[in-house]
């Protein structure tokens, strides 16, 4: 069994959207109702408070509750049910498109230079990321690691074995923060998991907050529960969370000004997306494919360990990943490594939506596919034994050659 939280505050979050979708400015005749589903939205976070003590998007939930019911004089004694409030009707506040100059990147920032330059980082399957540098690495990162950490927002992933006892992780938890910023947007935090995707920030909103330039920062459902967009205008950058089978994966484009936007780069810490993970993070998987394909037969045979939802060879691998991926670049031997890895079908479609996401987010067409190996050998991680490395990359080459001319 795959851990997950016993935290059920993205529910509570989920449910007060149903219930007050379309309501960013509320009549007086809807206070009421918005009151009623505030005292539901506070009366579930009671009943999750013990499991989500260290959750800091329950402490956010908890204070914005209180804080609403402040503004709207909302009585904490009352009903509970969750009627749903009208939309708003077109041209209402939430699609006002008069935002400052200042919360458009490009028409603020760039008015009298060149156009920017913008960088992408995606991190998906088993997992493997791709830096604003287009470095490519494999990673093994279990547990809470962030991807990125610059003056305007973070990111950060939780990554859990997709098997007991295997060193083979997955996305399983994102959280974004996006920083507030001048008259543009308050701060929102954006949070997913396995099997819950919202379509919104953990307030409940589908924007920046209150603030002039609030639709610089929007949340669009692309596919419910599937795929989501954030578009952060005042910072030119473009996010892409999608759900993939049980596990997350994430798209960024980004201006470099954005991404080097830190107080003191050198002591700022590790930050997956421009540094990379670090050297005893990474797995070099080209050179231990053959390794997998033995571990593979080994755990079929073994009674004690779990059975995998399919059992490929190196063979039906690449043939199954062929049918998404059919240029063999790096994205395409991730999802033969995934294959191998886990035995679950889901990480060949999230190693093709994330060259999709590749293919919209990348701003140079000639950098889509990734050749090269991901990095050299660290001491003492070597070919399998009995095969001297050069040979054995050889072999492997070799082998690829002949499979290609068949």
């Amino acid at each position: 069994p795959v851990v997950t939280s016993p935290c059920k505050i993205l529910k509570c979050n989920s449910e007060f959207l149903a219930a007050t979708s379309g309501s960013h400015h509320l009549g007086t005749e809807e206070v009421p109702e918005f009151c009623t589903a505030l005292r539901a939205y506070a009366h579930c976070t009671r009943r999750t408070a013990r499991t989500c003590r260290g959750d800091l998007v329950y402490h956010s939930a908890v204070h914005g509750i209180d804080d609403l019911m402040l503004q709207h004089n909302c009585s904490k004694d009352g009903p509970t049910s969750q009627p749903r409030l009208r939309t708003l009707p077109p041209g209402d506040s939430q699609e006002r498109s008069d935002s400052p100059e200042i919360c458009h990147y490009e028409k603020s920032f760039h008015k009298h230079s060149a156009a920017p330059n913008y960088t992408h980082c995606g991190l998906f399957g088993d997992p493997h990321l791709r830096t604003f540098t287009d470095t490519f690495q494999t990673c093994k990162v279990q547990g809470a690691w962030p991807l990125i950490d610059n003056n305007y927002l973070n990111v950060q992933v939780t990554n859990t074995p997709v098997l007991p006892g295997s060193t083979a992780t997955a996305t399983s938890k994102l959280t974004i923060i996006f920083k507030s910023f001048q008259e543009c947007v308050d701060q929102k935090v954006y949070q997913a998991e396995m099997d819950e995707l919202p379509a919104a920030f953990v307030d409940g909103s589908k924007n920046g907050g209150d603030k002039h330039g609030a639709n610089s920062l929007k949340i669009t459902e692309k596919v419910s529960g599937q795929h989501i967009e954030i578009q952060a205008k005042y910072i030119g950058t473009t996010i892409v969370v999608r759900q993939v089978g049980r596990y997350l994966t994430f798209a960024v484009r980004m201006p470099e000004e954005v991404v080097n936007a830190v107080e003191d780069r050198d002591s700022q810490g590790l930050y997956l997306c421009l540094r990379g993970c670090p050297l005893n993070q990474q797995i070099d998987f080209q050179t231990i494919r053959s390794a997998q394909a033995t571990e593979g037969r080994a755990r079929r045979k073994g009674p004690s360990l779990p059975a995998r939802p399919e059992a490929f060879t190196y063979e039906t691998a690449t043939a199954k990943c062929r049918e998404k991926l059919p240029v063999e670049d790096l994205y395409f031997q991730s999802c033969v490594f995934d294959l191998l890895t886990t035995g679950d079908i889901n990480f060949m479609l999230a190693a093709y939506y994330a060259f999709e996401d590749v293919k919209m987010l990348h701003s140079n067409k000639d950098k889509l596919h990734l050749y090269e190996r991901t990095r050299d050998l660290a001491p003492g991680n070597t070919a399998p034994s009995g095969t001297p490395s050069a040979l054995w990359v050889a072999l492997l080459c070799l082998s690829q050659c002949w499979l290609g001319f068949l």
